[in-house]
């Protein structure tokens, strides 16, 4: 496993080396100087500074008071305004964001007959035959009823359809949609798949689990012009919210690879925001072939690792559980993965030196994952930086092996304010405790990073901050919060969004926080968010986004 702890090496040294150039600074005119500001640095031994020096994109000083023997080609005045690392995003499958800006939204609609009038109104738009996809609707809001192929066939007769709810763990397809991939009433459900029925044992359009997969492999690839439209419109609304990294994720194959989607709006000079990839697990030949050959990319794109799944959401009742749905008692979730073959997988990928992270949301796929992820790194787990993604519903003993082990609580606070209105009638009382269990990992000295699964729910990390330190869940019914136990702090979200989450990249020496050395990737907030009340952290804007010392986005512009 020498790849890894070889670029813990080379970031540590990296990070030395600026620090001595940068401790030697004299009389030179540096490129930027920012003063007047309440600057969170995130650093325990100087939390907070008033000015900050930046030269080639790195931190030169940080401090109360500017030495005299720094100047700046440029000065600017933070108002007084609150200034942080950048936020970091721990999971985003930014080209479906991207896509889904430039598409169908069902995400707020609340009944089936404003279900069917969008997705008509939006039908008639559309070219003959173009595919419409993404939709992100969320059958919770109007009572729970699923929508079937009936509500949209009429209006979508010359198109094909595949809108996805909003977890990306269930669809709807309608009959052209079903014709095309030859879904039909002998079509059997696929391994860790199921195509809903009608009485008769007609496919009703609804595809949950791996019978997406039926549907995803037909969907005609868009242009390249197409991609780079969808990669442009993710950008700048990252950036309008505060982030200078994602973690950008593919969890299904695709002709195009991510990474090569990603080095081509690089190669156009698109790419401001910092990305690190992760792919399929099933495709791990390709980041281990492509490290040996280029090693690992640049500092504004990084050929990452992979993700794997071993089962779906709760939403949708796939997440793998130990006990049965309080709401569904016949069912305890599906394995999207058989064990033996994630544990083969995950083996394969981990000899490769490739990163790894594996989606679990039930309590049993959380101890399944963990026990593979044990068995497979040994002793030495806590080097690999193993990344669990979304661990939403574990049991007390799983999180006590998360910290044991060192493995990343890789999670999404914003689910806990949606899931939070409907989450007790899938597990009852009694597994409610430990949801969304983010004092207890902290509590426990677990490793807890913060993102989004956007399109899933909202990007902003502001947003995340307000539902990690509330838990007032959306519809108001939870005003001091929903399992009130597990909240967090204010700046305890923001290491999650920041530090922790550079930990996490293996970039703890060069990015994360404010300090000399590190890179220029900060924010200016319109806020303090430690210091106004927690109802209000939602609504703090974004004034200043600045990666490598380059401002990228201005709410002024």
């Amino acid at each position: 496993m020498g790849n890894h702890n070889d670029m813990r090496i080379l970031t540590s040294l990296f990070a030395l080396f600026a620090l001595a150039s940068c401790q030697t600074l004299s009389t030179d005119t540096v490129d930027s100087l920012y003063v007047n500001g309440v600057i969170w640095t995130g650093e325990p031994s100087n939390p907070v500074a008033k000015v900050m020096a930046v030269d080639d994109g790195r931190i030169v000083f940080i401090g109360q008071t500017l030495p005299s023997s720094i100047s700046g080609k440029e000065l600017i005045d933070l108002n007084g305004k609150f200034t942080m690392p950048g936020f970091m995003d721990n999971h985003v499958h930014f080209l479906e964001g991207g896509a889904g800006l430039a598409s169908l939204d069902l995400r707020n609609v609340r009944s089936p007959a404003e279900f069917k009038r969008k997705v008509a109104d939006y039908a008639k738009n559309q070219p003959l035959g173009r595919w419409i996809l993404n939709g992100n609707w969320d059958q919770t809001l109007w009572g729970g009823e699923l929508p079937n192929k009936d509500w949209i066939d009429q209006s979508t007769e010359d198109h094909p359809v595949y809108i996805s709810r909003v977890d990306g763990h269930m669809a709807l397809v309608n009959s052209a949609t079903l014709r095309i991939a030859g879904i039909d009433l002998d079509t059997p459900d696929p391994a860790g798949g199921l195509i809903m029925r009608y009485g008769n044992g007609e496919p009703n359009g609804i595809l949950k689990g791996n019978a997406l997969n039926l549907v995803l492999k037909i969907i005609p690839q868009p242009s390249d012009d197409e991609l780079m439209e969808r990669f442009s419109l993710a950008q700048e609304h990252a950036l309008s919210v505060g982030l200078t990294k994602v973690h950008a994720i593919s969890g299904y194959p695709t002709e195009t690879s991510l990474y090569d989607i990603f080095k081509m709006a690089r190669d156009r000079g698109l790419m401001k925001i910092r990305i690190h990839v992760s792919t399929p697990i099933e495709s791990w030949i390709q980041p281990a072939t492509h490290r040996s050959q280029s090693g690992d990319g640049d500092e504004i794109l990084v050929w990452g690792g992979v993700k794997g799944f071993i089962d779906g959401s709760l939403g949708a009742r796939t997440a793998w559980m130990h006990k049965p749905f309080a709401d569904e008692p016949s069912n305890t979730g599906l394995p999207l993965n058989k064990p033996s073959r994630l544990s083969e997988l995950v083996s394969e990928a981990d000899k490769a030196g490739v990163e790894i992270s594996i989606h679990a949301i039930g309590d049993r796929g959380i101890d399944t994952v963990i026990e593979i992820m044990k068995n497979t790194a040994g002793d030495d787990i806590r080097n690999r930086r193993y990344r669990i993604e979304h661990f939403q519903h574990p049991t007390e003993d799983a999180i006590q092996e998360l910290s044991d082990s060192g493995i990343i609580a890789s999670m999404h606070p914003y689910h806990v304010i949606d899931d939070g209105r409907w989450a007790v009638s899938r597990l009852g009382m009694g597994r409610l405790a430990t949801s969304y269990a983010f004092r207890s990992i902290l509590d426990s000295d677990g490793i807890l990073s913060f993102g989004s699964d956007w399109p899933v729910v909202p990007l902003s990390p502001m947003k995340g901050v307000y539902a990690a330190v509330t838990r007032r869940t959306l519809d108001g019914v939870n005003p001091n919060g929903w399992v009130p136990e597990q909240k967090i702090t204010v700046e305890e979200a923001l290491m999650a969004y920041t530090a922790n989450n550079a930990y996490s990249f293996a970039e703890e020496n060069i990015a994360g926080t404010l300090e000399v050395g590190k890179r220029a990737d900060f924010i200016v907030l319109s806020e303090d968010p430690r210091r106004i009340s927690e109802v209000d952290l939602a609504d703090v804007e974004v004034i200043k986004t600045v990666i490598g010392g380059e401002e990228v986005y201005s709410s002024s512009r």
